[in-house]
């Protein structure tokens, strides 16, 4: 078992913060939030969202009426895209400014969530912008509360303290992650995600997969981080391909909102690292989506990290490759096995179909090391890294493995 591996001469910091609402029904907290705002004095909200899932999902009337009765000014920021700028960051707070907004409400996935969470420490601490939260120019002690309704069941920034945001005029992304960026309330309704196609379903569910699978080998990994990575991967498993054959079923909905709040749990108590530093290139470079990214290399990034990391893979990955008794030799049968589930789930796109090339690994490459934000993600992968180990992860994510 991965726990007789555990050292228990390790003292680890185990996080929780905040509160969530699951279940369906769960967007009508979103009155006695907002009625426990007013009584601290809080009158103005700045509402911080994408271009439409906050209305075609419902989200919306439902907070504009608690707002109303609650004799709340809501001033709505609706231009968050995915992969948000510190120039997105920057205006939103200048809304919220121009109302006096005493807390952030953000309505959307893992992008307007982000972008609610830096607005709300811009608009606590004047003079600062989103390029000097994200370029670590200071270290902020205070924000705004934060009322997160989450219209995606992937990432899991709804329960955490991390906001990922591209700096303007620059070629990357760079991750925040401080106390004070906690989320005060948090609300998980499947009812407001029945509306996500079928990509959206799959790709924001593999995000959370390969979250835990992260978050569970990092070097910073405690017990918890594991034992919610495997119960996600299990309700990922299970729920997954019951929601692609019946979006509305609500159950469906439930088990991939509580995968997706577990996996944001998990990584607030770890990290990310190879999965997700690996996937920035093919963002920029090549326009793909997130989790489609992720589901592409994660078979390669799972067979480079398994030997350093056996015994917590097998425990993690048993739903989806039973069978494995966490040996190091068992890499490959583990990164096929996780290859073969992602296939089964219509996701079967590689590198080379999306037209990369073999020679394009080498720009992948440069792009790593010359990006100073994945330096972080990949100093607490469980194995070293090297320039041949990226181009050996990008390489075998060019084809398939079976």
């Amino acid at each position: 078992m991965w726990d007789d591996c555990c050292d228990y001469n390790m003292v680890r910091e185990v996080r929780v913060k905040g509160i969530a609402y699951l279940g369906v029904g769960a967007i009508d907290k979103i009155d006695p939030i907002l009625g426990r705002l007013k009584s601290e004095g809080i009158t103005a909200v700045l509402c911080v969202c994408g271009g439409h899932a906050y209305r075609a999902s419902g989200a919306w009337d439902k907070a504009e009426a608690a707002a109303l009765r609650h004799g709340i000014v809501l001033a709505l920021y609706n231009r968050v895209t995915p992969s948000p700028t510190t120039d997105t960051v920057d205006d939103a707070a200048a809304l919220g400014r121009a109302i006096n907004a005493g807390a952030v409400l953000a309505i959307g996935g893992g992008s307007p969530l982000d972008c609610g969470k830096s607005a709300a420490i811009l608009l606590a601490n004047p003079g600062k912008s989103a390029e000097d939260l994200f370029c670590f120019r200071f270290t902020p002690q205070k924000a705004l509360p934060l009322v997160a309704v989450n219209l995606t069941h992937g990432t899991g920034s709804e329960v955490n303290r991390f906001a990922v945001v591209t700096v303007s005029g620059r070629s990357h992304r760079s991750i925040v992650g401080h106390d004070c960026m906690y989320p005060r309330y948090a609300i998980d309704d499947p009812a407001l995600m029945t509306g996500l196609s079928a990509e959206q379903s799959r790709y924001v569910s593999i995000n959370a997969f390969c979250r835990v699978v992260e978050a569970a080998t990092a070097t910073a990994a405690n017990p918890l981080a594991v034992t919610l990575a495997r119960e996600t991967v299990r309700l990922v498993h299970h729920w997954l391909p019951v929601a692609l054959d019946e979006p509305e079923n609500l159950k469906a909905r439930y088990g991939l909102c509580l995968a997706a709040l577990q996996a944001g749990v998990a990584f607030d108590n770890s990290h990310l690292h190879l999965a997700h530093a690996l996937e920035q290139p093919l963002g920029r470079l090549r326009n793909l989506p997130h989790g489609m990214r992720l589901a592409i290399l994660l078979p390669a990034v799972i067979g480079a990290c398994y030997a350093a990391k056996p015994d917590v893979l097998a425990h993690v990955l048993g739903p989806v490759a039973p069978g494995l008794r966490g040996m190091p030799e068992e890499a490959d049968q583990a990164a096929r096995a996780v290859e073969r589930w992602i296939f089964s789930l219509g996701i079967t796109q590689k590198l080379l179909d999306l037209g990369v090339q073999e020679f394009d690994v080498e720009e992948f490459c440069n792009f790593v090391e010359q990006t100073p934000s994945l330096g972080l993600l990949l100093s607490v992968a469980p194995v070293s890294i090297s320039r041949q180990l990226v181009a050996r992860i990008y390489t075998e994510s060019l084809r398939p493995m079976m």
